[in-house]
């Protein structure tokens, strides 16, 4: 369960890095940082490019949301362990007090 908790984490990691400069090099009316890379981003890859590059933000945004559900399933830890340990160490703590 580890192996594939660092494997989840390590992909949501990658995909939340990709979302971000995907995200960054959109232009929003010639204004974004698309320019950084050397002008106008929709003539640098093509006319289309704006289709493109919002159908790939749609999918990394769905693969970020499922993998951050995956990751919290598989890293959640039981309620039941937690609740018994914190009943176990109030329990624990009144009988030293009531024994003082």
């Amino acid at each position: 369960m580890a192996a594939l908790s660092i494997i989840l984490l390590v992909l949501f990691v990658l995909v939340s890095l990709l979302l971000i400069f995907v995200i960054a090099i959109q232009s929003e009316d010639d204004s974004g940082l698309g320019g950084v890379f050397g002008g106008n981003s929709n003539t640098v890859f093509g006319g289309n490019t704006n289709k493109v590059i919002n159908k790939i933000t749609t999918y990394l945004v769905i693969a970020f949301f499922v993998l951050a559900v995956l990751v919290a399933f598989v890293n959640k830890s039981s309620e039941d362990s937690i609740l018994k340990t914190a009943k176990s160490s109030a329990v624990a703590t009144a009988t030293t007090e009531a024994g003082n």
